[in-house]
């Protein structure tokens, strides 16, 4: 990113900031893929809340927008599940950054999710609620017993459809470019997506324009009507799907292939994912019996007597070997989250799931064209 660039994505973020931000800015905890442009939207943050600790995707951070962050004095805690999944350690955490302070968590899959109850209330301050950015997170917040704080989604908004698409069409991207490199090609295969959401409906689109088959398996009796009507196949048995496909694009947001699935794959398929392998991949429960062998750049071979079948990327998000950018329409729903933490800032809105307005999202919109429609 030039420096004319940066110039202009810090202008846009103040702009933003300037729009929502709050009279009294709580604290903040933010979960985000650390990518080469997110330093921005890091500041941007911090321009509606007190940014207590910046909290990388493990298998998303960039070396250089790292020490971007660092370097404008915003602190990098190491994120793990285990974090967040054992209460107290959650509560100790929090309470060590942020005692007695309101504080907003910005979260990206649903981290805060297992503690969050805790949170709300053993914390020493008072937590004002969650801005959720994915699908998977939102689904793992509203399926909770018991919601103790608002938690404003953007995964369901009109402002990520861009993202969501472009992001399915840098999956394909990844995948293909990683197969290029061991001289395999897409064409001559057969694709299954699995999941057939904005990001697998886009994947699934990209493979149909370049002339592939493509077939779809989703749990969803809607989609698979859905489906249909874009003139894709529907497989409605997963194992009688995966025998047949020599591409395998898990886009669930959850568990798309059990341990036993595994073995079902046809010899020589490659499997990929759009999010991480402890979302998507059951893979503790493959057998023993397959031996693992790197045969390429992010490329593992899993083989056994008379079997064999290829994972790209360990089984994580490919996109983010290349960069995973979707342009500046990712500005649009990073804009969003900014707009949500203000919202739960001055408070009012009640434990639940939550939206921001449509009118707000028309704001956010018109300020993105003013910047970037050029």
């Amino acid at each position: 990113m030039e420096d004319f660039e940066r110039a202009r994505l810090d202008a846009y973020f103040g702009k933003i900031a300037a729009c929502f931000a709050p009279v009294d800015r709580p604290a903040a905890f933010l979960i985000t893929h650390l990518l080469p442009e997110r330093p921005a939207f890091v500041r941007g943050v911090a321009g509606v809340t007190e940014l207590r600790a910046v909290l990388p995707k493990p298998k998303s951070v960039h070396g250089g927008a790292l020490r971007q962050v660092e370097g404008d004095g915003y602190p990098c805690d190491r994120l793990s599940r285990g974090l967040f999944s054992d209460p107290e350690r959650a509560v100790r955490y929090l309470d060590a950054r942020a005692a007695g302070c309101p504080v907003v968590l910005l979260d990206v899959g649903g981290y805060f999710a297992p503690s969050l109850e805790a949170l709300c209330d053993r914390f020493s301050g008072q937590i004002l609620g969650v801005v959720e950015d994915t699908e998977n997170g939102h689904r793992r917040y509203a399926g909770l017993d018991k919601t103790p704080c608002p938690v404003v989604s953007v995964a369901r908004s009109p402002l990520k459809d861009p993202e969501d698409f472009l992001v399915g069409q840098s999956v394909v991207f990844s995948t293909e470019a990683l197969m290029r490199n061991r001289g395999d090609i897409l064409h001559g295969r057969t694709a299954l997506v699995i999941g057939f959401g904005k990001l697998g409906s886009s994947i699934a689109r990209l493979l149909q324009a370049k002339g592939i088959r493509v077939a779809v398996y989703d749990i969803d009796p809607v989609r698979r009507t859905q489906t249909l009507s874009q003139g894709f196949a529907v497989t409605r048995d997963r194992e009688a799907g995966l025998r047949e496909a020599g591409l395998v694009l898990c886009a669930t947001g959850s568990l798309s292939l059990r341990g036993e699935d595994f073995p079902q794959l046809r010899n020589g398929a490659y499997v990929a994912t759009v999010t991480s392998s402890e979302d998507e991949l059951e893979l503790a429960g493959l057998p023993d019996v397959y031996e693992r062998a790197h045969v390429g750049e992010h490329v593992t071979r899993y083989l056994t007597t008379g079997h064999y079948f290829y994972l790209l990327n360990g089984g994580n998000a490919v996109n983010f070997l290349h960069g995973a950018s979707v342009g500046p329409f990712i500005f649009l729903i990073q804009a969003e989250i900014l707009a949500a933490s203000a919202a739960l800032a001055r408070g009012g809105l009640a434990p639940g799931m939550h939206e921001i307005s449509p009118a707000d999202r028309a704001t956010i919109a018109a300020t993105w064209l003013d910047y970037f429609n050029r």
